[in-house]
């Protein structure tokens, strides 16, 4: 009876053992292979509870969430313009046909990474081969990546893999470049500088060419009123001395006789010999007479 009661007991024992080995579940954070013999038998893509063969079958899981692909290093790529461009970048990929990914891969992430780090330096120094600098750090930043990622996904397809995102993290200039643009920038802001003191240079003669223009004018003008006025006056004194003449020439003559006594007798060293009957005397003797019949 014992013996009976163990045979049960150990036949029970088996089954659950079996059961246990048959069962396994599958996290929706995973994919499932079952293999049979080392062949895949088929792909489990929902979560659940499930059932192998024992023995016979067995399962591989893998990850079906995005997973990153981050480049630890800065890789060194040529622009058009031949200048070393160091890039960093960034990706997101995942699993999309768990089968052909084991069978490209073996199911070996690591192998995967490097596959896939491979292409995407492919696409980017292609992409970033045909640009400048500038077109690559400012310009056309969000169509290589858009390019890169399109590209890399189809290649990525063939071993079971969907690249998800492609992002160019730092885009930095290698130190002889840098030092080449620092130069050229400053050539640059000296040209400029140059330029405008150059501009400042004739805008300053040419404002003072019209100062002097201007002065020379108004010079000119005040010199024309002064000689407009000077014969004015003039005219009109020379009126006045003919209107004086006319009406008085004995007094006319003697205020021409005053003014030509004025005019030689200046300094006390100025000698004038003349004929004592000379018409100069003419009328110092007149004056010179009534005084003495005053006396």
């Amino acid at each position: 009876m014992s013996t009976r009661i163990n045979a049960l007991f150990l036949a029970a024992f088996t089954v659950l053992v079996v059961i246990a080995m048959s069962m396994f579940t599958v996290d929706q954070r995973q994919f499932a292979i079952v293999f049979q013999l080392g062949e895949v038998k088929r792909v489990i893509e929902q979560p659940g509870l499930y059932f192998k063969i024992p023995m016979i079958q067995n399962v591989r899981f893998l990850d079906n969430r995005i997973l990153p692909l981050d480049s630890n290093e800065l890789e060194r790529f040529i622009t058009s313009e031949k200048k070393n461009l160091l890039v960093d970048s960034y990706v997101k990929w995942r699993i999309v046909d768990p089968k052909l990914y084991y069978i490209s891969l073996g199911g070996d992430e690591a192998r995967a990474r490097t596959r896939l780090n491979q292409t995407i330096n492919a696409g980017l120094r292609e992409e970033i081969g045909r640009r400048t600098v500038h077109e690559v750090i400012s310009g056309e930043r969000d169509k290589i990546m858009v390019a890169v990622s399109e590209r890399a996904d189809v290649d990525a397809r063939r071993i079971g893999v969907q690249i998800v995102d492609v992002r160019l993290k730092r885009l930095e200039l290698a130190s002889e470049v840098s030092e080449a643009v620092y130069r050229r920038m400053e050539a640059e802001r000296k040209r400029v500088a140059n330029e405008l003191r150059s501009q400042g240079f004739a805008e300053s003669e040419q404002i003072r060419a019209d100062a002097d223009r201007q002065r020379e004018i108004i010079v000119a003008n005040a010199y024309r009123d002064a000689q407009k006025v000077k014969g004015e006056g003039d005219a009109k004194a020379t009126s006045i001395y003919g209107q004086a003449f006319s009406d008085s020439p004995e007094f006319y003559t003697f205020y021409r006789s005053l003014e030509a006594y004025r005019g030689s007798f200046k300094s006390k060293n100025d000698v004038l010999v003349l004929e004592p009957g000379s018409d100069f005397f003419k009328y110092m003797k007149g004056s010179g007479r009534g005084n003495d019949k005053g006396k």
